[in-house]
């Protein structure tokens, strides 16, 4: 086997190499709320591949920093997340949340205007 970037590299095709993804677990979360503001925590876990106590720690942190709104509605949580805020990265730091979000899920429908 040889190794490249840090990982090793299988000689046959058969075996699996190391797993990585373009998106962070956070981005990950992010999405799972943004597409259902309800989810639970165990569904949010198990969509992105983490513990219930990572997927906690990762949601504590978006709400700490203003990126999700939890409000509590009798025994669960219904998450907003906030679009308008800046994304964190200096390569992207002039770009908002819900563009990315705009591509992961796509556009937020709209709420019906309600007529006389």
């Amino acid at each position: 086997m040889t190794q490249v970037s840090g990982e090793l590299n299988p000689a046959s095709p058969g075996q699996a190499v190391g797993r990585w993804d373009f998106l962070t677990n956070h981005a990950h979360v992010l999405t799972c709320v943004a597409h259902d503001p309800g989810i639970r925590l165990r569904d949010i876990a198990a969509a992105v591949g983490i513990t219930e106590r990572a997927t906690h720690r990762i949601l504590s942190e978006l709400v700490a920093e203003g990126y999700v709104l939890r409000e509590r509605q009798g025994r669960r949580n219904r998450y907003e997340v906030v679009a308008e805020r800046r994304m964190r990265h200096p390569l992207v730091q002039e770009r908002e949340i819900g563009d990315l979000l705009e591509i992961l899920v796509g556009p937020k429908a709209e709420k019906p205007v309600s007529g006389p």
